[in-house]
Formats: C-alpha cells, sequence, structure tokens
C-alpha cells in the first residue's frame, strides 16, 4: 500500500524518530558494485542517464513502502546527485526524510565497470572539507547525519584531533549528527576505540552504522554496549552483499543457505526477508539498511517487517555465522559487477 506507515524508533541520543527501514543507494549510484546477482539486475543499461532513472525507481518504491531513511556516500558514484535530483521533484520527500550521508572514500571508477580502482581511502581533514563541501552542493540542507566512511583503526582518523574539531564544528555550525560506519573483522574493537574519543568533554559521535547479519554478527556486543550509552545503531549489508537472498552459489555455503531456505518457508517469508527480520529484532537496533537495486527488491525486502521472529529462528542463528575472517575474506573476493 503507497505510503504505509511502518515501526520507527529514536535514533540514539540524535533524538530522531526514523523508520526502522532505509534505502541504502550504494548498488545504484554508479555502474559497479559487488552485490552477488547485481548482472541480472540492472542489465546491461548502465550510464548516469539509465542508473538516475534506477535510483529514483528505487527511492519511489522505498518511499512507497513508508521508509523515510536515506542512505548515500560520496564514493557512492552519483548516488548524492541522484538523490538531490529526486528530492527536488518531491517537495514531501524533501520535507520528511531523513538523510545521512558518508565521507571519507572517493569514487575513481571513472564510471567503468572494468575499472582497476573504483574507489579510494583517505580519511585526512582536507578530505573532509572538500567532500563536505561537495555533499553540501548536491543535497544541501537536507542531510542531517554526517559520517565517517568505514573509519578503521588503521586509518589514524580516531587519533585525528584535527577532524575531530572540524566534525564537532559542523555539528555546532550545521547543525548535524555526526556519526561512523565500520567495516572488517575488527568493527567492535573500532567502535569502543570511536566510543572513547571526545571533544571538550563531549562524545563526537551519535551513531554508528556496522556491517550486522547472521553471517556475521561478531560486532553484536559492541553495538548493544554503544546504544545502551546513547547512541544510534544502523545495521548495513544485513543481506551480506546477496548472499543471505541466496545468491552464494559456493558449495561451502550450501548447507547455511539450506537452514536459511528452510528457516524462511516456515515463517512464511523469503529468504531475504528473514534475514533482513533478524536483524530488526535486535533490541539494540533503530535503522536496518536495504541494499535493493529494483523495485522488486524493496518490496520483497520490506516485507521482513511482517517476520514474526520466533525462538526457533533465534535458535538457528548459532548455525549460521561464520568465522568473521572468513566472512571478510570470502567478501574481498566478491568481483565488481
Amino acid at each position: 500500500m503507497p505510503n504505509a506507515p511502518i515501526p520507527r524508533a529514536t535514533l540514539g541520543r540524535t533524538g530522531e524518530r526514523v523508520t526502522r527501514l532505509g534505502i541504502g543507494l550504494a548498488a545504484v549510484g554508479r555502474p559497479a558494485y559487488i552485490n552477488l546477482g547485481r548482472g541480472d539486475d540492472l542489465g546491461v543499461e548502465r550510464d548516469r542517464a539509465a542508473m538516475e532513472a534506477r535510483a529514483h525507481a528505487v527511492l519511489d518504491a522505498a518511499w512507497d513502502a513508508g521508509i523515510r531513511y536515506v542512505d548515500a556516500a560520496r564514493s557512492y558514484g552519483d548516488a548524492e546527485a541522484f538523490l538531490g535530483s529526486w528530492l527536488r521533484t518531491r517537495p514531501t520527500a524533501a520535507v520528511e526524510s531523513f538523510v545521512a550521508s558518508k565521507w571519507g572514500y572517493e569514487y575513481v571508477g571513472g564510471w567503468r565497470l572494468d575499472a582497476a580502482i573504483h574507489e579510494t581511502k583517505d580519511h585526512g581533514v582536507e578530505t573532509f572539507r572538500r567532500q563536505w563541501e561537495e555533499t553540501r552542493g548536491l543535497i544541501g540542507d537536507h542531510v542531517e547525519l554526517y559520517q565517517i566512511h568505514s573509519a578503521t583503526l588503521e586509518s589514524g582518523v580516531l587519533e585525528d584531533s584535527d577532524v575531530h574539531e572540524e566534525l564537532a564544528q559542523l555539528r555546532v555550525d550545521a547543525h548535524k549528527r555526526i556519526g561512523l560506519s565500520l567495516s572488517g573483522p575488527r568493527q567492535a574493537e573500532t567502535l569502543r576505540r570511536a566510543l572513547a574519543v571526545r571533544v571538550r568533554g563531549t562524545p563526537l559521535f551519535d551513531t554508528v552504522q556496522a556491517t550486522w547479519n547472521v553471517l556475521e554478527p561478531s560486532v553484536g556486543r559492541a553495538l548493544a554496549e554503544a546504544h545502551a550509552t546513547g547512541v544510534g545503531v544502523i545495521v548495513k549489508e544485513a543481506l551480506a552483499n546477496g548472499r543471505l537472498a541466496l545468491r552464494d552459489d559456493d558449495p561451502a555455503f550450501a548447507g547455511r543457505a539450506a537452514l536459511i531456505a528452510a528457516e524462511a518457508a516456515r515463517l512464511g517469508t523469503t529468504p531475504d526477508a528473514f534475514a533482513l527480520a533478524a536483524a530488526l529484532s535486535r533490541p539494540w537496533v533503530d535503522v536496518v539498511l536495504l541494499g535493493a537495486a529494483t523495485p522488486a527488491q524493496v518490496r520483497s525486502n520490506a516485507a521482513a517487517l511482517e517476520v514474526a521472529w520466533d525462538g526457533a529462528a533465534e535458535g538457528a542463528l548459532a548455525r549460521l555465522a561464520e568465522e568473521p575472517e572468513a566472512y571478510w575474506a570470502r567478501r574481498s573476493r566478491l568481483s565488481w559487477s
């Protein structure tokens, strides 16, 4: 049903009431990404005009499903530009949407599927200044949350007082919330280090966006700790880049795929909705991001809100989890397509 209301949560100490599902634009802002099956989803039409139309169709489907949280990033190709053009033609969405974006990676793929490198990382203060101006130029005052993209211990951004000062000033001058996203097997350690960052006695980070899914739940305890301190928690990659939509044909995954399919069937839902419902059922999760590339995927994903998660489904999770190092090694081998 168009514009159907969906549950909301308070995004930590930001106080913002946000929809439990959000739409992420990583899969529709650039011609190549690492989601499995993306070639079948997008076909061969991937020029900017085609991708903008696709992004708008996905955003429309998310809006019709009741989703009011949108996540972009500087490195998602033209995702911010596509979001900006969508918001300009939809005044109600421009008012009602909660928009988050990220800085710290740059898209360098030249709009090519076969690019040798698709994105590069730089968490220095000069990159922040430049990318914030770029973001502001594309989606203006719509951005309410600005996040460090994939902060890691190795990048040094959590020790960079210049970056911390500039982010804290952005909160004061532009009234933006400040967050960070995480990646890799050391997410929990990185998050705990981030929670200790303060500027003039005030915690720097209002939110955290992390990878949590039934294959890689290792950051869960740290996220629960963060949520207890008032940090808003956003989950990304809840479908493990398509693996949990059962698009992973690796024989080593067959046993887990069978278990997911069986549990989804028992609950009367689809594998993707089952995996998303698992994330939604965590009491410390505020928002779960969808990575859909088609309107049909948005609608299928949104059915997760109707899943009656139960003890048997919870019991299955222990049999689905992979070792973090193995999970991230598998992810690193996914090809851009």
